[in-house]
């Protein structure tokens, strides 16, 4: 409705993942680097955690943007509640097969030879499973089986887990150490800052023709940032009702006045209310008395770091001089995680001498 009104080419703001809105903001951008890192490495499992909306199907889909659709066969899994071998059955429909429900063992054999005869024809298969953090273990279990699957040393099928935070508690849990060892990149995406918040709405606006009609004022932005908290996909709902709001009520300046009544409307179902700075929690490493299943939890993103860190430092050296702002981005990264894995241990070490004493 409000597109013509103000001159813009599309919508804007829409809630639907769509790679071609993707906005490298500094954790997307990282993000993004470690997946491809990890997508070029050919094997094992790429994770990717973070709260409802903070642009993880986006982020996957901009990384699958890049990639050659003639020689990449993906397969896109939206999970509920899939025990193992449903999960195995949905699996091999999204690669055009027809299992035979009744036989698990005739499944996995076409599962193993369809990967096979990709790799074969020189082709990649990459199989996406959304929302993780819904899955039992067991049919997390079943996921990693399907990394046994080889071909001259390497996997035929490399597995993307996307899911919410609390799928990191199930990767730490008893009984899935075989599967973090197999995790050869891992981000987990926190919303954006305030400045982000207000470079993301206005690059999302330019992508559609957006010529300052209408304008935001600051504090516009300040109360977009205070209701939404940089969350991307509360970011385009408050947005797109607001710029509907402008339309119906033909304006074309924005101001805070107008987002905060726009947010009320919209109300604390879809808004986390505005944002109290004083209230707003601390970091997880400047919490008193953690636990250390906390801390751990924190770390994750840290696992087996020093053997990812000896990957990254060989490929970098495989780079060549051609690509001298890649390798300076690439160290600057390395750097920038022996430091936190460093910080980090320090304050498990102090936390258990602390819990000792």
């Amino acid at each position: 409705m409000y597109k013509d009104f103000f001159a813009l080419t599309g919508k804007p703001f829409q809630l639907s993942p769509d790679a071609r809105f993707f906005f490298p903001s500094k954790e997307h951008k990282r993000a993004l680097s470690f997946l491809q890192y990890g997508l070029g490495q050919g094997d094992g499992f790429i994770i990717i955690t973070g709260d409802i909306g903070t642009g993880k199907t986006t982020l996957v889909q901009t990384l699958l943007a890049e990639l050659d659709p003639k020689v990449t066969i993906v397969a896109n899994i939206v999970t509920t509640q899939l025990q193992g071998d449903d999960l195995l059955t949905l699996v091999g429909f999204q690669f055009g097969l027809r299992p035979n429900v009744a036989s698990k063992a005739v499944l996995l054999r076409d599962l193993e030879q369809f990967f096979l005869h990709r790799t074969r024809e020189h082709k990649r298969v990459l199989l996406i499973v959304d929302e993780a953090q819904n899955l039992p273990p067991q049919s997390v279990e079943e996921l990693r089986m399907l990394s046994n699957f080889q071909f001259q040393g390497r996997p035929l099928v490399q597995v993307f887990l996307l899911g919410q935070e609390e799928f990191r508690s199930t990767l730490l849990s008893e009984g899935f150490e075989q599967l973090r060892q197999r995790v050869i990149a891992t981000y987990h995406l926190n919303p954006l800052d305030a400045q982000e918040t207000r470079t993301y709405v206005e690059h999302r606006l330019r992508l559609v023709g957006w010529k300052s009609d209408p304008t935001f004022t600051d504090d516009a932005f300040e109360r977009i940032f205070g209701f939404t908290q940089g969350v991307p996909r509360r970011i385009n709902n408050l947005c797109d009702r607001t710029l509907l709001y402008a339309f119906l009520e033909e304006l074309h300046e924005i101001n805070g006045e107008v987002v905060r009544q726009v947010a009320d409307e919209i109300g604390t179902e879809f808004i986390g209310g505005e944002l109290d700075k004083s209230k707003a929690a601390s970091p997880l490493v400047d919490a008193p008395a953690q636990p250390l299943e906390s801390m751990a939890r924190m770390m994750f993103d840290k696992a087996n770091v020093q053997q990812r860190l000896a990957s990254l430092e060989r490929a970098v050296d495989a780079l060549g001089h051609g690509l001298k702002d890649e390798l300076a981005e690439i160290r600057s990264l390395l750097i920038e995680l022996v430091r936190e894995v460093k910080a980090q241990r320090a304050k498990v070490s102090e936390l258990t001498k602390r819990r000792r004493a």
